[in-house]
C-alpha cells in the first residue's frame, strides 16, 4: 500500500490502514482504537473520505472504541467505479458486503451525508447494528411537493456541472462554503479532502453522487431511500442525532427527524454541513452514549 503523504499523516491519529477485496471492488479502510475496542462502523459522504472521522477518533481515543472508516468506492483511495455505476443500490450492495466481511457481532453506525443511505442500506441489509447515531444527513424518499436543491439541481445542469466537478473540482474545492466556520476546512485540512481527487480519472465520483439526489418522485434512488426509511424508522436501538442548524443544505431537515423519530435523542449545534470538523466532542459524547445504552461499552 502506497503511504499517505507525510502532511496528511501530521492530521491523524494513530491509525491502521488496509484494503479490503468487496466482490469486484478495492475498499480502503482507516482504522483508529484497538483492534479488540467496541466497533463504531463511520460513513463518510460526498465528496469526503474516511479522513472526515479523524477528530472523532482523537476524541474517543481514551476509550476501548474501534473506530472504523472506509472509503465509498469513488472517493478517498477506493476502488473508482464507473460514472454510472453510482446508484443508490450498488452503494448499498458494496458497503453490506464490506459490513459482512468484518463479521462484527455487534457495532454502532456513524452516518452523514450520502454515508446515511448508504450505511443505513448497508447495515439493514447486513444485521448487527446495534446503535445508531446520525449527521447531517437524508434519510428517506423526498416528500411530495418538494424542490431540488440549487446545488442538486446545478449537478444536473448538461455541460456546465460537467466542467465544474470534473475540470474544476467542485465542491472539493471550498467545503468550508457549507460550515458554520468557514476556516474549520481550511489550508492543509481543506488540501487532504481535494487529495485523493485529483485529476480526471479519479473525479467522477463527486458529480455522479450529486446525480444520485432524487429530483423528480420517479429518480432511480427513490426504491432505496424508501428502503432507508424503514430501517431508520423500524429501529429500536439507541438512536442519537446530532445536528449541524448552519447546514445551508440539509439544516431544515431536523424537524421533520423530530417528527418521525420523538424517542431519539437530539443534540442541536451551530455546526454546517460536515459537523465532524466543527463539533467533535459533541459527537464523540453522542457516540458513546449510544454503545453505552446499547450495552456495547461499560
Amino acid at each position: 500500500m502506497k503511504p499517505l503523504p507525510a502532511w496528511i499523516q501530521e492530521l491523524l491519529p494513530e491509525h491502521r490502514r488496509y484494503f479490503t477485496e468487496v466482490g469486484e471492488r478495492r475498499i480502503h479502510v482507516m482504522e483508529f482504537g484497538p483492534e479488540s475496542g467496541v466497533p463504531l462502523l463511520c460513513i463518510h459522504g460526498n465528496p469526503t473520505w474516511g479522513f472526515l472521522y479523524r477528530r472523532i477518533a482523537a476524541q474517543l481515543a481514551d476509550y476501548p472504541v474501534r473506530v472504523i472508516a472506509p472509503d465509498l468506492p469513488g472517493l478517498g483511495f477506493s476502488d473508482r467505479p464507473d460514472f454510472s455505476e453510482h446508484t443508490l443500490d450498488n452503494h448499498a450492495r458494496w458497503m453490506a458486503a464490506f459490513v459482512e466481511s468484518l463479521e462484527l457481532e455487534g457495532y454502532g453506525l456513524v452516518i452523514q451525508d450520502w454515508g446515511g443511505p448508504i450505511g443505513l442500506l448497508g447495515a439493514g441489509r447486513a444485521g448487527g447494528m446495534r446503535a445508531l447515531i446520525v449527521l447531517n444527513t437524508v434519510i428517506g424518499p423526498p416528500r411530495p411537493g418538494f424542490k431540488a436543491t440549487a446545488f442538486h439541481r446545478f449537478s444536473k445542469t448538461p455541460g456546465l456541472s460537467d466542467i465544474a466537478f470534473r475540470l474544476l473540482g467542485f465542491p472539493q474545492i471550498d467545503l468550508g462554503m457549507a460550515q458554520g466556520d468557514r476556516g474549520s476546512i481550511s489550508g492543509a485540512v481543506s488540501k487532504a479532502y481535494r487529495f485523493p481527487l485529483k485529476g480526471l480519472r479519479n473525479n467522477a465520483a463527486p458529480l455522479a453522487m450529486a446525480r444520485m439526489v432524487p429530483d423528480s418522485t420517479d429518480h432511480a434512488s427513490i426504491p432505496s431511500l424508501r428502503e432507508t426509511f424503514s430501517y431508520f424508522d423500524e429501529f429500536d436501538g439507541p438512536t442519537e442525532v446530532v445536528w449541524g442548524m448552519r447546514d445551508p443544505v440539509l439544516g431544515g431537515v431536523i424537524r421533520y427527524l423530530r417528527k418521525i423519530r420523538p424517542d431519539a435523542t437530539f443534540t442541536i449545534t451551530q455546526a454546517g454541513h460536515f459537523l465532524q470538523e466543527e463539533v467533535p466532542a459533541e459527537i464523540a459524547t453522542a457516540c458513546l452514549r449510544a454503545l453505552r445504552d446499547a450495552d456495547l461499552l461499560n
